[in-house]
Parts: C-alpha cells; structure tokens; sequence
C-alpha cells in the first residue's frame, strides 16, 4: 500500500496556483534569469513548511539543472567550478549542521537575513572584491551555506560572476554546471536529514513539468536581452526575493 503524501493532500488550490507558478520561476532561473529561484524558493516557503519547501524545491531545482546544463553546455568555466569546490563543501557542511538543529520558525527567519544580507552585498558589488582567490572562497562558501540551508546559493555566486565579468553566456554556463554539481552533493544530505522525502518526491512529480516549460521560456527569450538589461535583471529579482521573505 501507498504512503500517504501529506504535503501533496494538504495544499489548497491557491497554494497549487503559489507552487506552480514557483516551478515555473525554477525552470525560467536556470535558462534566464538565476534570481528567480530566490523567488521561486520565497514563494515555496509561503505555503510549504520551510524545511519541507527547501527539499522540494532542491528536486526541482535539480531537473531545471539538467536542461541548462544541456543548454549551455558548451559556455562553462570548469577551472573556476573546480577552484571553488572545497569552499562550497564546507559551506554545505555547515548549512547541513544548521538545518539539523533549527525548526522552521528560525529557518525561516535565517533564510530572510541571509536575503537581506545578499541584498545589500548587491547594493554594494561594485565595491566587493572580485578577482581574487580570497573573494572566490568567500563566495563560494556563502553559496554552500545558504544553498545548504535555503537554496538560495544563487545570488553570492551570482554577485561574484557579475563583479568578475562574466558574460552573459559565460555566466550561465558555469552556474549552470556549478549548481548541478552542488545539487548533486546536498541531495543524499538532504535524504539524510529528511527534507527530502518520499512526499516531497510526490510533490516534485506533479511540479516537474511546469520546469520544464519554464526552462524553454528562459531559453526562448534569453537570447533577446542584452547584457546590460541581464546583469539589472539578476540584482532586481535578488532584491525582489529577499523583500518578499523578509516581510512575509
């Protein structure tokens, strides 16, 4: 007999309408625009348990994954991925070590000062260090700490790729391959520590799909703006999802 799925039995049609429109957003980040999985993570968190909401949305951010590493595969700094990697593993320890202690009333809480923190850093990239192997560590262990803890490991890298200048393309490709390769890690830890589950596997299935068509209209409509219009993009929905966690 079936395990019942309560997280999939217990959401209400508006809650359907909130986390589809985030598996929309997951597909759209990882082809276009990577703040969006910031708002897509702040929106699963509205209507989902914050522990909950951060292992089905690792599974969806997991399938989004594939399709841009498909996409861009071709555009990625593997030096720069393989230079950051023990940074990042550190980070994911302590995320992991953090999520094991906390309920979600801190988690949430974390996860809106971790945005707010981003926020700011944003505000003030142009004076942030970029170049440098101390920068990169600094990044990169940020982004395994808050990808730990609220898959919200875009905006440190995102913030450290914009400041380096990369190129559109460029920085695509090598989030892309970057965060498959963190989602890769934090999945068996986040069997471990029971985020993800076999309801959250059942709310992943249903959500799936609604990726994918967000990954074909990133890759659709990425090719139409202009780096300048990208790098204003990324820092406004970096914004835009640490205002909406931290007021809600």
């Amino acid at each position: 007999m079936l395990e019942p799925a309560p997280l999939v039995d217990a959401l209400p049609w508006t809650g359907w309408l909130v986390v589809g429109l985030a598996a929309l957003l997951v597909g759209f980040s990882k082809t276009a625009l990577g703040g969006l999985g910031m708002v897509a993570a702040a929106l699963f968190a509205l209507v989902v348990p914050a522990k909950d909401s951060t292992g089905a949305v690792l599974l969806l951010l997991l399938t989004g994954d594939l399709v841009a590493i498909w996409a861009y595969r071709r555009h990625a700094d593997f030096r720069l991925i393989a230079s950051l990697i023990v940074p990042v593993l550190l980070g994911i320890g302590l995320g992991a070590v953090f999520l094991a202690l906390v309920d979600d009333l801190a988690m949430k809480r974390t996860i809106g000062a971790i945005l707010l923190v981003l926020l700011v850093l944003s505000l003030w990239r142009d004076r942030l260090p970029s170049g440098t192997r101390a920068a990169g560590i600094c990044y990169a262990g940020l982004a395994g700490f808050t990808t730990m803890v609220a898959n919200a490991g875009g905006p440190p890298m995102h913030l450290y790729l914009l400041a380096a200048k990369f190129e559109k393309w460029r920085f695509l490709g090598t989030t892309a391959w970057f965060f498959f390769a963190v989602n890769v890690i934090k999945l068996p830890i986040s069997v471990g520590l029971g985020v993800v589950r076999t309801d959250t596997v059942a709310l992943w299935a249903v959500l799936a799909p609604l990726v994918l068509v967000g990954a074909w209209l990133g890759r659709l409509l990425i090719g139409r703006i202009d780096q300048a219009v990208f790098e204003k993009l990324v820092i406004a929905f970096v914004a835009l999802a640490a205002v909406n966690l931290m007021l809600f």
